[in-house]
């Protein structure tokens, strides 16, 4: 159609009363170009494009203590995924804001360590002796061949100690093995009471042990609350038997004990909800943290999904250890109550744990540094316990009572 006969043509059209959206659509197919939008790329782009994280363009406190590239490394999982701002832990301003003071070591009670995965290798940690592929933690396990070399032959132990380093890169990891898939649930239960009693008595930071049964056993309480006393916390699963361990009928061991150092840990998935598999109990029951579909190491270089409230359990050690590295001060205690005071609150979490919701790494380690602070703050009370005792009543201190089962890895 002729430039000149067009505005003749669309006059009258207009004058039979015909839609000028109609002429409009045929002027744009007779011109053969797409229809564009009046909003300005810059604009378009930004409404448009979804953004993902860059390490590249995050500032980080203490850029020597951890790399942020991590945090999307094969071996990561949606629990830190920092795109995922719905069910992670937000760990992502906890790493911006982190700065080392203290090494720490966590002591992972479990099936044993994978020593040459290149994930984990360079955080392996012996407290006797120097690391080596002849020495690259104890061995407790009955049967064992090897007291120095706690080989991973099941893979849950080399999957929890990713976990917990993913979480907390600088991690020193204890490898205690305790798992023999062949032993009893006794032999097994006697197998743990050792590691137990080694990485109490070595002093070690953090205890993760997520193994338990539905006995309690009294040789295991007194160690444990000999990490009581020395301040050691001790970061215990829940269990995957399906039930409400508020019910003494259900009680789990050692997460039912009631230890004041004890912080037991259930499971959610990435809706949020805990896992039709995992134990729970509104009184009994600290706090959830991801458990479903987690991907970490595996031995022989691997990496590989699994569920479980041992998963949980690893993520809430992480944090603990990230806290501790950068407020060495804080006690046991102290780190129980931070991590549960700073719980992200969910509905679908109210009445599954004592919280009433799930990990958050961030809002931790900001109120680690709003508890300091309380702490050092100059007062007339020469003691240190009672100034302790003041801030804990001002974040609403509570006591808590906590309980194990067939000592299986969860």
């Amino acid at each position: 159609m002729s430039k000149q006969l067009r505005p003749k043509l669309i006059k009258a059209l207009l004058s039979l009363g015909l839609s000028l959206s109609l002429v409009t659509h045929s002027a744009y197919a007779d011109s053969g170009t797409a229809r564009k939008s009046s909003l300005s790329p810059a604009m378009l782009k930004k409404i448009t494009k979804k953004k993902y994280f860059k390490a590249s363009e995050a500032v980080v406190r203490d850029a020597d203590s951890l790399d942020l590239n991590l945090l999307k490394s094969s071996y990561a999982s949606w629990g830190i995924d920092p795109d995922n701002k719905t069910s992670s832990i937000n760990l992502i301003e906890a790493w911006k804001n982190f700065k080392k003071k203290k090494d720490i070591v966590v002591a992972v009670i479990d099936t044993g360590i994978d020593p040459e995965h290149p994930f984990l290798k360079n955080n392996i940690h012996v407290l006797q002796g120097h690391e080596s592929l002849l020495n690259y933690g104890v061995d407790f396990s009955k049967g064992k061949t090897s007291a120095n070399k706690p080989l991973d032959d099941h893979g849950h132990g080399t999957h929890v100690a990713g976990i917990v380093k993913s979480v907390f890169p600088k991690v020193k990891i204890l490898t205690l093995k305790y798992y023999n898939k062949t032993a009893n649930g006794q032999d097994n239960l006697n197998s743990t009471i050792e590691a137990l009693e080694y990485a109490v008595s070595m002093g070690v930071d953090v205890i993760n042990y997520s193994g338990g049964g539905p006995e309690p056993d009294r040789r295991e309480l007194e160690i444990l609350k000999k990490a009581e006393e020395k301040g050691i916390l001790v970061v215990a699963a829940a269990g995957n038997e399906e039930s409400d361990i508020d019910n003494k009928d259900n009680a789990y061991y050692p997460a039912s004990y009631g230890l004041k150092n004890i912080i037991t840990v259930t499971a959610h998935n990435q809706t949020k909800q805990v896992l039709s598999s995992s134990n729970y109990g509104k009184r009994t029951v600290d706090i959830s943290a991801p458990g479903y579909r987690i991907k970490s190491s595996l031995p022989h270089n691997r990496s590989g999904y699994l569920t479980g409230t041992s998963q949980a359990t690893a993520f809430v050690s992480g944090v603990a250890a990230l806290i501790k590295s950068h407020y060495p001060q804080l006690s046991a205690e102290d780190l129980k109550l931070i991590i549960k005071k700073s719980a992200k609150q969910e509905i679908t979490l109210a009445t599954k744990c004592a919280s009433g919701g799930r990990l958050d790494a961030s809002k931790a380690h900001t109120l680690a540094a709003e508890f300091t602070r309380e702490s050092n703050r100059p007062t007339n009370i020469a003691k240190d316990s009672n100034v302790k005792r003041e801030v804990a009543q001002r974040f609403n201190k509570k006591s808590e009572k906590g309980k194990i089962f067939l000592r299986r890895a969860n």
